[in-house]
């Protein structure tokens, strides 16, 4: 299969190209950038010296359709509404890394993203791309839009919960930090490194854009309004994210009996790791790699669980989940390409 991807010289997209890289099925055909055309890549990312050697390419979406099979969007949120429908039109399998078709009302993208809304028409033929909760609906699928990295570090802790009754829905606090390539490659005075190095600071209390993602998937588990207390945090690494999240049991289970529940849940679930009793994972155990690890902790003295999740903001959070909704597309192993052991330390 051949592959375009857009918006090609972001964090996200260069991970993107990485792992297209080196799967089995795919050869990488077009790597876009309007603001960077006829560039060789290697200018701008030494590290692929040798590796990619065709030049930036334009948004040319004739010649694309004709030349690749998928495009994939790896462009900022905003932007991938206007320029996907041009390619879904023509029959090419399209899968957008941005929010622009994730919320399902127009009317609450317009308010947590503050752009204009896509089509309607557009919006109601994506597929939500959450590999391990919508594996049917996304094969076959011709329009996968991937989810955000924060949901999916959070929803995949919390669906097992939701779908079993365990914990009041009314009650999730969720503590999120993120590496700074969560933010971009732009530069800002925020991810300057005098101010993140040796800081900790939280950001969009409230205001979030994930936040209508995360509750829009748990309202769909239990058919019933959601609203979450979902915090921010920009903490002084690279990669990865952290989601602590905390919820009231609605029957006291023991850890190992939500661990249980948990692996059962996900045994043919390759890219979901369940931490034995006591044990919690870190970043750095998925740095890397398209694992989400999770850990679970139930409080007797509170009635509470915990649940810390952890996965690589560019991998599974972004660019490994793309490529595995590829996989399931296509009916793929689901791991192809994505066999990668995290790299410690």
């Amino acid at each position: 299969m051949k592959a375009a991807v857009i918006g090609g010289t972001g964090y996200s997209a260069i991970e993107l190209i990485r792992l297209l890289h080196h799967h089995p099925y795919v050869e990488l055909e077009a790597i876009v950038s309007h603001s960077k055309t006829g560039q060789d890549l290697k200018d701008i990312y030494p590290h692929l010296t040798g590796v990619i050697t065709t030049p930036l390419a334009g948004l040319e979406t004739e010649s694309i359709c004709e030349r690749a099979d998928v495009v994939f969007f790896a462009t900022p949120s905003g932007v991938s509404k206007d320029l996907l429908p041009g390619f879904l039109d023509k029959g090419v399998t399209c899968i957008d890394l941005s929010g622009d078709f994730r919320l399902r009302s127009r009317e609450c993208y317009e308010t947590w993203y503050r752009h204009e809304a896509a089509d309607e028409h557009y919006i109601s033929q994506a597929v939500y791309g959450l590999s391990e909760r919508y594996k049917e609906a996304i094969q076959g699928a011709a329009f996968v839009s991937n989810p955000g990295c924060y949901p999916t570090a959070t929803l995949l802790a919390l669906i097992p919960a939701m779908q079993n009754k365990l914990i009041n829905h009314q009650s999730i606090i969720i503590d999120a930090k993120s590496g700074v390539s969560g933010a971009g490659r732009g530069l800002s005075l925020g991810t300057h490194y005098g101010e993140i190095n040796e800081n900790l600071r939280a950001y969009k209390l409230g205001a979030h854009q994930h936040i209508p993602e995360i509750e829009q998937v748990l309202q769909d588990e239990v058919k019933a309004p959601v609203t979450v207390s979902f915090s921010t945090h920009l903490v002084p690494m690279t990669r990865g994210i952290m989601c602590t999240i905390y919820a009231e049991l609605n029957e006291y289970k023991t850890s190992k009996e939500l661990i249980e529940l948990y692996k059962s849940h996900y045994e043919n679930n390759h890219f979901v790791r369940i931490r034995e009793e006591g044990i919690y994972p870190s970043t750095k155990e998925v740095y890397g790699s398209n694992y989400c690890d999770i850990g679970i902790h139930a409080d007797e003295r509170t009635g509470r669980v915990v649940f810390v999740s952890v996965i690589d903001n560019l991998v599974k959070g972004a660019s490994g989940q793309a490529v595995q909704n590829l996989n399931i597309l296509n009916g793929w192993d689901e791991t192809s390409g994505l066999l990668h052991v995290p790299m410690y330390p």
